[in-house]
This record gives C-alpha cells, sequence and structure tokens, in this order.
C-alpha cells in the first residue's frame, strides 16, 4: 500500500484544517514510497494532479475562504448575498456613489492600466439598522463576489494578544483572494484608544490602518460603525470614501414598506401610516411588514390591512423606544 496509516491522518488534518499546500506535500510523500515500490504509473498520475491542483489554484479567481476552513473559520462568516442594488432604499446622493464604486470595480482593471485605482476601502457610519451591512450584500451581489464579515468578537477576545497576526491573515487574503471584506461594528477595533488601555489596543490600531493601507484594490474593504464620534481620527483619510447614512424619510419608509410587502400590500393606504414610521430605522420598518404579512397570512388573508400595520408599526417604535 503506497499510503501509509500516518500518510492518510495527515492528509485528513491539512484538509481540515484547509491547509493545501500541507495536503499536497503529503500527496507527494505517497507518490514517492509508491515509486519506490515500483507503481510509477500511479506516482506519475499524482504528481500531475497535485500540480494541475496547484496550477488551477493560482488561475482561479474564487476566493478559498468562501468555505472558511482552519483559523480563518473562527474569524470569517461566508455568504453569497442576492440583495441588489435596487433593493436597497436610499437618498439619491448615497445611492449614486454605490453606483460610482460598483462602476470603478468592474472597470478597475482599464483604470489601472492608466495608474489608477478604483475606490476599494469604503467606511459606512450612521444609526444602527440604516442600510449599512445590507450596502455590503448589494456590493457583494452587485460584484458577483463573496461577502466574507469579519468577526470582531472572536478577534479582540479569542485572540486577544494575537490580534495583530490575525490581522495580518485577514488582509493577506484579501490581497490574494478577491471578494467584499466586512468589519461590522467597526469602533470595537477602530475606536479613539486615547486615555485607555494604549498598548495592545493601539498596537491594534496601527496593524489596522497597516494592512488597510497596503491592500491590493482587488478586493473590497468595508468597515461599518454606528459610532463615528469615537473613531481614532487617523482611520478617516485611509479610506477612499466614507458614506453617511441616516434614518429614513417618509417617503424612504414608505419605499421600504412597500418593497417589503409586496402584493400584500395593494391595499394599505400609505398616507395612513406615515406618521407612525417616524423615528423608525430601515430595519424596524422591515419587521413592521414582516409582522403585519405574517398576521395577515395567519388570517387566511392575501393582504395586509392598513390597522394592521399600523399596530405592527407602534409595537416596533414600542421596542426601539422610539
Amino acid at each position: 500500500m503506497a499510503a501509509s496509516a500516518d500518510h492518510i491522518r495527515a492528509m485528513v488534518k491539512s484538509h481540515g484544517d484547509g491547509d493545501d499546500e500541507a495536503f499536497y506535500s503529503v500527496a507527494l510523500q505517497v507518490a514517492a514510497k509508491a515509486a519506490r515500490q515500483g507503481h510509477h504509473h500511479f506516482a506519475t498520475d499524482v504528481k500531475e494532479l497535485v500540480e494541475a491542483a496547484r496550477q488551477s489554484k493560482k488561475a482561479s479567481n474564487v476566493t478559498y475562504i468562501a468555505q472558511p476552513r482552519g483559523e480563518l473559520a473562527d474569524l470569517v462568516v461566508a455568504s453569497h448575498p442576492d440583495v441588489r442594488l435596487s433593493d436597497l432604499v436610499a437618498p439619491k446622493n448615497l445611492r449614486d456613489s454605490l453606483v460610482d464604486v460598483i462602476t470603478e470595480q468592474r472597470q478597475r482593471h482599464s483604470l489601472m492600466d492608466h495608474g489608477f485605482h478604483p475606490v476599494h476601502r469604503l467606511l459606512l457610519e450612521g444609526p444602527p439598522g440604516t442600510g449599512k451591512t445590507m450596502t455590503a450584500s448589494v456590493l457583494a451581489h452587485e460584484l458577483d463576489l463573496p461577502l466574507l464579515t469579519i468577526r470582531l468578537d472572536s478577534l479582540l477576545s479569542k485572540y486577544l494578544g494575537e490580534t495583530g497576526s490575525k490581522l495580518r491573515l485577514l488582509f493577506e487574503a484579501a490581497s490574494d483572494q478577491r471578494a467584499v471584506y466586512l468589519f461590522d461594528e467597526f469602533d470595537a477595533l477602530g475606536g479613539d484608544r486615547a486615555g485607555s488601555d494604549v498598548g495592545e489596543a493601539r498596537r491594534i490600531l496601527n496593524s489596522f490602518l497597516l494592512f488597510l493601507e497596503n491592500t491590493e484594490s482587488e478586493s473590497v474593504i468595508v468597515a461599518a460603525t454606528n459610532n463615528r464620534s469615537i473613531l481614532d481620527h487617523a482611520l478617516f483619510r485611509r479610506f477612499d470614501l466614507v458614506l453617511t447614512y441616516q434614518m429614513p424619510s417618509t417617503e424612504d419608509a414608505v419605499a421600504v414598506l412597500k418593497g417589503r410587502l409586496g402584493l400584500m400590500g395593494k391595499g394599505v393606504e400609505w398616507k395612513a401610516i406615515q406618521v407612525p414610521c417616524d423615528g423608525l430605522s430601515h430595519a424596524e420598518l422591515v419587521k413592521a411588514a414582516e409582522a403585519a404579512a405574517k398576521g395577515a397570512l395567519l388570517e387566511d388573508s392575501k393582504c395586509v390591512a392598513t390597522d394592521d400595520l399600523v399596530v405592527a408599526l407602534k409595537e416596533r417604535a414600542r421596542a426601539a423606544g422610539a
């Protein structure tokens, strides 16, 4: 038998860890052993398969952490969103900015051939539930890329003391493999550290700034925060674009509800729900629409009644403290 028990264990372990090079190395050891035993055709086949796999990985544009393994599994949550730009309810200026980002990314090679880099480092700031995370999903879908959300809770707690090396791991992935990388609740990482634990916290922030500045423009880095005021001022100039999100206007609130309800909202008197919408974020509006729709369906109705939607909106307002 060409492969020993130790070889098999090593191959299974390297596969589970997501360490392709270790896997290939063991496979070549198996091939070498087979050759010594006279199984030359088998050894040649294994060597050719390893070489083909290595070349395929180099040529592939598919990110190797689309399904995170090994160390990255604790740091990254991968998804492939199906959220279009047309699904995002936002002011015209913000939508126009996103269109520009998408256009530059789609034509990045043309820009880079002339010495320019597309916008690829975005800071999104604004109240919770106003569409920041959804924007990252939109970018991923429109650019046909995986969305890789960085788990800052693991990065800053489980790996405290190793955060710099873990950031390096993430940014090396961003340089090697194209994707949208989302640092949500970014103030946990990028908050102004003046007067606090200057040691490790400052090193973490400095590592992030360095890696962010050196990130290749093939990937899109998105940082989202609810608290711009506490961010370290050194961050802002490292981003190509800062987008500000706000609570929806009455017109936008109605658009959010209409979009979520679809045909089930055809009987709603939209003027009657304008006041109950005040003070609710995009996310709270979506939750209210879903509550009203589910209530209607459970009563065997295909449409949401205006009064029921008003009640759902008021319930969300109470829950949100609006």
